[in-house]
């Protein structure tokens, strides 16, 4: 296919390179040209162009003549790259939702019958958490008679003296001043930040931490596609200590603005080698683990499926130079356009997706150096699932 990935940063640039890899012909869009072209080095030969998230006819000029449009810049900008890609006719996909339009329904549902009309179809919220986090939900419910809760717990720690973000500096604030989205008893509603602290136990070498609840999109996907009564997302490590502790402090508002001393610039690959060297950076983990219960034949079930995710040292042996959050989201990204819906129209969370792509995209995530690891537990009837 031609790509056109709009949003040239940690994970838009190592998506493009995964997609040349692929043998599809990439060309990226960027609103900074000179700092995107450090994230995909000066020896890549993919085109480069200035482009402006915000600007829509600039969104068309630059993917004039591509067959798959990715919005891999800020999910403020989804609504508009969607509507730049009805107009060049060409399928969609994107790794997250903005939620502005309505708290617990992801905006770009709302196109499903304009990319029907254009017989086209676009894939969204398609990284790691969403994303695998919803196909291995799926999975889950598939195997079950009934769905009565969905535990998502992620883990997420950089080992360095100074505040480094796995996301982007936006990213990183809007998740920290967002309310969390939940829905129990068959009920959406807003939790409070950083509340309900528990301990959970990821695999080694992570072990056991504690997470909170935190706004994250499957809440706005997963109970729409597959019925249930319960549904939460928490997030440990000490990324999510360190915000914390600043909303305690009193410092993390909308109206008082984002910090930039609190949420610095993502950094480029050369700057991840560079904080190495200096022995800044010592290591960074990203972990997932996805719990559901429910039953099967009467039988109260627990299925937990973990996934773990190159360390920083493992992806720096690989070649890289960039965070484990970038690297999941961007490899997941590459194997849902492997597996791109091309022949279908609408719009599609990874949930709603056929079931042949969802086993083949599962079944292609072991070849990333993503780990995942799937057990089933068969729960007395009074046991609560914290005990496993």
């Amino acid at each position: 296919m031609r790509i056109f990935v709009l949003g040239a940063g940690a994970t838009g640039s190592l998506l493009a390179q995964l997609l040349e890899r692929q043998g599809h012909t990439v060309w990226c869009g960027d609103r900074d040209p000179q700092r995107a072209r450090r994230f995909l080095g000066k020896k890549s030969k993919i085109p480069l162009v200035e482009v402006n998230a915000r600007n829509l006819r600039g969104i068309v000029r630059a993917g004039k003549g591509c067959q798959l449009l990715i919005n891999a810049s800020a999910s403020v900008f989804n609504e508009i790259v969607m509507r730049a890609a009805l107009r060049l006719r060409v399928h969609y996909l994107d790794l997250s939702s903005h939620l502005t339009r309505h708290p617990f329904k992801s905006e770009q549902l709302r196109f499903a019958k304009k990319f029907q009309d254009k017989n086209r179809a676009a894939l969204i919220n398609a990284g790691v958490a969403p994303g695998l986090t919803n196909l291995l939900v799926r999975r889950a419910a598939d195997s079950l008679d009934r769905v009565d809760a969905v535990h998502i717990r992620l883990y997420e720690s950089s080992e360095s003296g100074d505040p480094i973000s796995q996301w982007s500096p936006e990213v990183s604030f809007d998740e920290a001043v967002s309310h969390p989205r939940v829905y129990r008893a068959g009920k959406f509603s807003f939790g409070k930040r950083f509340a309900e602290l528990e301990k959970f136990r990821f695999p080694a070498p992570v072990g056991l931490a504690r997470v909170v609840l935190a706004a994250q999109d499957e809440v706005a996907t997963l109970p729409h596609f597959i019925p249930m009564r319960e549904l939460d997302v928490k997030i440990g490590g000490n990324e999510i200590d360190r915000l914390r502790r600043w909303h305690k402090q009193g410092k993390l508002s909308k109206s008082r603005g984002m910090p930039r001393r609190h949420f610095p610039e993502t950094l480029t690959p050369r700057q991840v080698a560079k904080l190495i060297r200096k022995g800044i950076l010592q290591n960074a983990r990203f972990a997932a683990a996805v719990l559901v219960r429910g039953e099967k034949k009467e039988k109260p079930l627990l299925l937990r499926a973990d996934c773990t995710f190159p360390t920083l040292f493992q992806i720096r042996q690989h070649g890289f130079f960039t965070t484990p959050v970038a690297y999941g989201t961007a490899h997941m990204a590459a194997l849902f356009v492997k597996h791109f819906p091309r022949e279908l129209a609408g719009v599609f969370a990874p949930e709603s997706l056929p079931a042949e792509l969802r086993r083949a995209i599962l079944a292609a995530v072991k070849n990333h150096k993503i780990k995942l690891s799937v057990k089933t537990t068969e729960l007395k009837p009074n046991d609560d699932e914290d005990e496993f």
